[in-house]
């Protein structure tokens, strides 16, 4: 670099920035300026190794309030997991809070009091259609940015959150009913729901019976609530399986009950009697069961990246004043079946939520 553009550069460094680079300059004979460059975050022809903040300017470290549903369902532990590893990234801090048992009240109470202790970003799952729409007025007036991640109000509502960041509910639901319709065909098939109504899951379970009236196949589907909580999910699922031994298929949109399914057609040796079962996540016991041929399938919406987007986009929106407007980002749709299952057990990560270790994955 000639003298006189090193000079502007120089210039142009924060104050931090200058004073590391003078400090790394006068270390000694040995120092360079590519060294001395890297030492304070410059430009450098040679790689670094990577640490936190990036390349980023000083700035403060925002809190953002995640407010949940099911604040201690295990289909979140991943979510937390991208959460924490965002913040991490981006020098920011954060806070889990909401309901453990998907009640609104509890959410709109959360979410007041982050508005209330001056969060700096707040991420929300929308899963009613009306009762988030004056928090999140209320939190854009006072300048904190909104985002929902997981579940998002209706198409045609008056919610002004900034982006939705999670799959495509619906889509991922109609889709699972046409793989309904290929493996069923006819007959008897259960649907099983947490929380009917809920904008996280109920968008599903109608794309699944929209796909299935569509095919025009001769399939009676049943839509069965489960509740919120895990081993709630499971005696609701084997208590209505032991009083419909007919069905031809069980399915369900949820991760809790997805696993529920997949226990009673362990338990039951359903798939040798040509019963089918199929759902939603990344449960540890929901893919086992698909290894052994118990389960058809299972839905991968990668819920990591629902609190990873999240925290990176509210950080850019503060970082750059603004400029950086969140935008909607669906999270995919993945079918895991028995031929591709194998990497997600092989390997136990924070991806999935099958480990808490932070680990480079080689690919497969």
């Amino acid at each position: 670099m000639e003298g006189s553009s090193f000079s502007a550069y120089f210039e142009r460094l924060p104050l931090r920035r200058r004073r590391l680079l003078q400090t790394a300059l006068a270390g000694g004979a040995g120092a360079t300026l590519a060294s001395a460059l890297a030492a304070c975050g410059g430009q450098s022809s040679s790689s670094s190794p990577t640490g936190t903040e990036g390349n980023f300017p000083s700035h403060p470290k925002w809190n953002f309030v995640f407010i949940n549903h099911v604040t201690t369902n295990p289909f979140f532990v991943p979510t937390q997991y991208g959460i924490q590893d965002a913040c991490a990234l981006v020098g920011c801090t954060y806070q889990w809070t909401g309901s453990a048992n998907s009640i609104v009240k509890e959410m709109v109470d959360a979410f007041n009091a982050a508005i209330a202790a001056k969060a700096d970003g707040i991420a929300v799952a929308i899963i009613d259609p009306t009762a988030f729409d004056d928090p999140v007025n209320r939190a854009l007036d006072a300048g904190i940015p909104v985002v929902a991640y997981n579940a998002d109000a209706p198409a045609g509502s008056k919610n002004r959150r900034l982006a939705y960041i999670g799959q495509d509910l619906y889509q991922s639901g109609y889709r699972m009913g046409q793989r309904i319709v290929s493996l069923v065909g006819s007959g008897d098939v259960v649907g099983f729901i947490a929380t009917p109504g809920s904008l996280n899951i109920q968008p599903r379970i109608d794309g699944a019976k929209q796909a299935i009236l569509d095919s025009k196949a001769p399939i009676n589907f049943v839509e069965v609530a489960t509740g919120a909580q895990v081993e709630e999910e499971l005696s609701r699922i084997e208590a209505y399986y032991l009083g419909h031994p007919n069905l031809k298929g069980m399915f369900a949109v949820d991760a809790g009950s997805t696993q529920g399914v997949a226990q009673v057609m362990e338990k039951y040796n359903l798939a040798s009697k040509g019963v089918h079962g199929g759902g939603y996540d990344l449960l540890t016991k929901t893919l086992q069961e698909i290894q052994a041929g118990n389960l058809d399938f299972t839905i991968d919406q990668q819920p990591y990246l629902q609190g990873f987007y999240p925290v990176i986009q509210l950080f850019l929106y503060l970082l750059s004043g603004g400029l950086m407007v969140p935008s909607d980002t669906d999270t995919g749709l993945l079918f895991v079946t028995k031929e591709n299952v194998g990497p997600y057990l092989r390997t136990q990560t924070r991806f999935e939520g099958s480990s808490s270790k932070e680990q480079l994955v080689p690919r497969s």
